[in-house]
């Protein structure tokens, strides 16, 4: 039968501290004992305590060692490399604690890796879904032209239009995916430049001045401002943010309601521009997601509304690539507001 691992440690280390004490006894008997008399004792035991000490420490290290080895080569997420010799000790409270780290780190990068290959699928799923609609779209009125319709002059020009809408789509889609896509490159860096950010506000109100109108909503500053305001940021990009917001804010907003900028005091070295609207609002449970790529609060409305639904993820890859804060504060029914930091130009 074969002996348990833990015997056979023991039997090992008995037979090693036997055959050294035999040894070490023959030889003061035979050497010491007539010149040193009852000292040559003394060294006796003090020798083999040494000697005992030095053994069980190192076979205990030794048999502890080749345990977590072990282990480590059963469970295939371990290397076997990570684990060093001197590691190990016979101090059981020391090596709990250091196994307890191990695994506290191993289950955070767990805990990582599935959390990464959960927004994988997920985000493959939307692209997927965000694609098929408008694609879908666009191949019906195709086939629907090439099939007859295109001898009717009026239907071919509807569908032709709609056909376009649905490329517009799709264009819209490819094209905000590449935009996160070069905000994400580690190698990405921004154009800082000095600019007046009340001036570019006014530039993207007049911009969308008429998709405003055509839902009743005004677009305007908060108050009058006598002097400008000079951030430092990367003028595109941050124009885009803008851009996005308010988008944002006219086709969520209420009909004929309103759209305030304003830029105020963060501290001293930052400036903070909040984009206010008196639509409907988002209830509590969404605003933590709000920021996800194609994640919608009300799925068939927003799609009515149009867009790629990575709006707002540009918007928070933009402003943290900036090294700036992105908020969001809403309450049900009362409307909304977004709002980020910039820093002054000083």
């Amino acid at each position: 039968m074969k002996l348990k691992k833990t015997y056979k440690y023991a039997l090992w280390s008995a037979l090693y501290l036997t055959v050294f004490s035999t040894f070490l006894s023959t030889l003061i008997y035979f050497l010491l004992f007539k010149y040193l008399g009852l000292l040559s004792y003394i060294v006796f035991s003090l020798v083999i305590f040494i000697f005992s000490f030095f053994v069980i420490q190192f076979r205990a290290e030794h048999f502890i060692y080749q345990r977590i080895k072990k282990l480590y080569e059963d469970i295939s997420f371990l290397d076997v490399n990570d684990l060093k010799r001197k590691k190990i000790t016979t101090d059981v409270e020391a090596l709990t604690k250091t196994v307890q780290e191990f695994i506290e780190g191993k289950s955070e990068e767990i805990a990582d890796l599935t959390q990464r290959d959960s927004f994988r699928r997920d985000f493959l799923g939307n692209v997927a879904h965000e694609l098929k609609t408008p694609l879908f779209t666009v191949q019906g009125y195709i086939l629907t032209l090439i099939e007859g319709a295109a001898d009717d002059k009026e239907i071919r020009t509807k569908y032709l239009e709609r056909a376009s809408k649905g490329v517009e789509r799709l264009t819209s889609i490819v094209k905000d995916l590449d935009m996160i896509a070069k905000l994400e490159t580690e190698g990405m860096k921004m154009n800082i430049e000095t600019f007046n950010i009340l001036e570019m506000i006014q530039n993207v109100f007049d911009l969308f001045e008429m998709k405003a109108k055509k839902r009743g909503i005004k677009l305007k500053l908060d108050k009058t401002y006598e002097f400008p305001f000079f951030v430092k940021g990367d003028i595109e990009r941050i124009e885009q943010v803008i851009i996005n917001l308010v988008v944002n804010s006219i086709k969520y907003g209420k009909i004929n309601g309103i759209t305030t900028v304003s830029v105020e005091n963060y501290n001293s070295k930052k400036f903070i521009i909040k984009i206010n609207d008196n639509g409907e609002g988002i209830k509590q449970e969404h605003i933590s997601r709000l920021f996800e790529r194609f994640y919608r609060v009300d799925q068939s409305r927003s799609r009515e509304q149009g867009g790629s639904g990575l709006g707002l993820s540009i918007v928070k890859h933009i402003i943290e690539a900036h090294g700036e804060t992105i908020l969001l504060k809403s309450k049900y029914g009362s409307g909304s507001e977004f709002s980020f930091t910039l820093q002054k130009a000083i």
